[in-house]
Order: C-alpha cells, then sequence, then structure tokens
C-alpha cells in the first residue's frame, strides 16, 4: 500500500476552503491534509484543523520570510502539495525553490481581470461590482513570485444578475471555491502519483 500524498494548507483567517479540503481527504485513500499553516493566531482556520486533529504552526512575517523554519517543517513532515486557502502573503522563494509546481492559490475572480496585489477577499468583488461586469468566478493556479501571477489550473464561472450585491456575488464565488477546490487539489495529488 503506497504512503499517502500529504498536504498542507496555509490560511490567514477563517478558512472556509479549508474545512471543505479537510472533509474531501478525511479518510482519503490517497492523500491526506498533514498540516496547517497560519500567520494569524486567532484565525478560526485553528481551530477548525483542530476538529480535525491536523496539527497547527502559527507564524509570523519574520520567521516566514527570513528563516528556514517553515521549509524545515514542512520537509520534516514529508509534505508534497501546499494549498493556499485564503491566505495573504507572498510565499517566499526559499518555499518557491523547494516546491516547483506543488504551490496552488484560489482567487476569487476570473485572473488576469482583478488580481495583483492588495486585490483579495472583499476587495475583489467590489472592483467587479463597481466595473458593472456581468459574470467572474474563480481562478485555481500554481503560484510564483508575483501575486495571482502563477499558470491557471481551473477557471470557473458565474452569472452576475443586476441585483446582485456584494453579499451575493462573494456567496456564488464560495460556492464555486468549495465545489472546485478539493477537487482539483484531489486531481493535482493523483498526477503527483503517476509520476
Amino acid at each position: 500500500m503506497p504512503l499517502k500524498k500529504r498536504i498542507a494548507i496555509f490560511a490567514s483567517g477563517s478558512g472556509s476552503n479549508a474545512q471543505k479540503i479537510m472533509e474531501h481527504f478525511n479518510k482519503h485513500p490517497e492523500a491526506e491534509v498533514a498540516l496547517v499553516l497560519c500567520n494569524n493566531p486567532s484565525a478560526y482556520v485553528i481551530q477548525r484543523a483542530d476538529n480535525f486533529e491536523i496539527p497547527s504552526h502559527v507564524f509570523d512575517k519574520y520567521e516566514f520570510t527570513k528563516t528556514d523554519t517553515i521549509l524545515k517543517l514542512l520537509k520534516s513532515m514529508e509534505i508534497d502539495l501546499i494549498v493556499l486557502a485564503g491566505f495573504l502573503w507572498l510565499i517566499p522563494e526559499n518555499l518557491l525553490k523547494a516546491f516547483p509546481n506543488q504551490i496552488i492559490n484560489i482567487h476569487p475572480a476570473l485572473l488576469p481581470k482583478y488580481g495583483g496585489k492588495g486585490m483579495y477577499g472583499d476587495r475583489v468583488h467590489q472592483a467587479v461590482l463597481d466595473n458593472k461586469e456581468t459574470e467572474s468566478g474563480i481562478t485555481i493556479h500554481f503560484v510564483n513570485e508575483n501575486f495571482d501571477d502563477g499558470e491557471i489550473i481551473h477557471q470557473s464561472r458565474y452569472r452576475i444578475d443586476k441585483n446582485d450585491d456584494i453579499e451575493m456575488i462573494k456567496f456564488k464565488g464560495q460556492q464555486l471555491e468549495h465545489l472546485h477546490y478539493p477537487k482539483v487539489v484531489e486531481t493535482l495529488v493523483k498526477k503527483m502519483k503517476s509520476l
């Protein structure tokens, strides 16, 4: 029986996408969420990890960007894939080099539109509304040294109706995120198995 592929989730906030991924891989035959990492000690995602008995590690900017502590932790836990789920910091070069095409992120818009530094969460939805877009969606992409700039893996769209407010747009986007993100992670895990 081959060992399961091991996933690490990075999150900064509530962690609803992290929750869906933890649920998806709970008792999964091929992969497991082995670690949750967070840059916010009061983030609810830590409780979510605890509920699944998944270890978590909280770190600060210095530890993340100026030391190899996180890299050593990921390596010691034999992590195969890093999944960003509402994680707001740029990934440092030491992690990008150690995990080439093994770090993915989800963005609440159809990249390349509405991406880049400072474009996350409600800021993205507000920009979509302000520009009177008739559709938006989600983008799952590989991570590189720039915000929202890596190769696109998957996009899904939803229609914006003329009465939709920011909450409705966010709801439609989250429905797609929760549906597709675990499946895309699973697809990547399966590809890793066949390498």
